[in-house]
């Protein structure tokens, strides 16, 4: 009798067993949007399946060069089920509702992330995937590096005493040009980093005018390096109205990081801190 209660238990170990370690060895193809998505699965082992991005997706390099589905927006449910992925994994309210409607109404599996805006978010995402994905042990391993770098920004922060006004701004050409305010991913990373930001007094992002530039006055100006491009370099940052009359411009402090690396939030957000803290003068 107990052998025969025995036996069900067993088989169903298996093929839980069995299920698992096929999801680990990469036989589902896997479509990812948004970047930190796609840094996170690749850490977590599933690079080689995923076969088509996003272009926020630039990390690591090897995947610019699979297929992008494009932006937001841009993206058609088309071209998705032309490349005839198993599954879907992004950012929540990344596609448009339609295109989601479509891709359901096609049989495609779709799961949605919340993209994180601060370090416990990441923490957050990193375990969502890992237990999706059945691999919880590199998840572990994933946040367990990220404890350890959330640590050494700690050491380097903590006896700081000056903290440098910085603006974070996002432009898109000299006519789009945006500053970043409370409760963005700039406000938090800024935070991490002991940086005070100019920002103050109002939320998310907003065009940014001559005058609240120079009321701002900040010692710093941080960019996307898209952004910068767009712009057409360092030297074109003064043709923003108000920047000449910053701190920022006369003391030639701008600055320029990845995008992804700045405004992700992923595995890798306590190294972009503590790069930025590092990147200013405290004296």
């Amino acid at each position: 009798m107990k052998k025969s209660l025995l036996l069900p238990a067993v088989v169903m170990a298996l093929v839980l067993s069995t299920n698992a370690q096929a999801f680990q060895a990469n036989d589902t193809s896997i479509i990812t949007a948004g970047g930190t998505i796609t840094e996170i699965v690749y850490e977590l082992g599933f690079g080689p399946a995923i076969i088509a991005t996003d272009i926020t997706s630039t990390y690591p390099a090897s995947m610019q060069q699979l297929p992008s589905i494009g932006y937001r927006n841009q993206i058609k449910a088309e071209g998705i089920l032309a490349l005839g992925p198993d599954m879907l994994l992004i950012e929540t309210g990344y596609f448009n509702p339609d295109v989601v409607a479509q891709l359901k109404s096609a049989g495609l599996e779709i799961h949605q992330f919340d993209k994180p805006t601060d370090v416990s978010g990441t923490y957050r995402i990193i375990r969502e995937l890992a237990n999706f994905l059945k691999v919880p042990e590199k998840g572990k391993a994933l946040t367990s590096q990220l404890e350890k770098d959330v640590e050494a920004l700690e050491a380097y922060t903590e006896d700081l005493s000056k903290k440098p006004k910085m603006a974070f701004v996002m432009a898109r050409g000299l006519e789009n040009v945006f500053v970043a305010g409370e409760d963005t991913f700039a406000a938090s990373l800024l935070q991490m980093a002991a940086i005070e930001s100019v920002g103050r007094g109002f939320s998310d992002f907003i065009p940014l005018t001559p005058e609240a530039m120079v009321s701002m006055n900040p010692e710093y100006l941080l960019f996307f390096e898209s952004s910068l491009r767009s712009l057409g370099g360092k030297e074109a940052v003064k043709n923003i109205r108000g920047v000449e009359q910053t701190i920022a411009c006369k003391q030639n402090g701008i600055l320029a990081f990845d995008g992804l690396y700045l405004s992700g939030f992923g595995p890798r957000v306590a190294k972009a801190a503590l790069e930025l803290a590092k990147s200013v003068n405290r004296n």
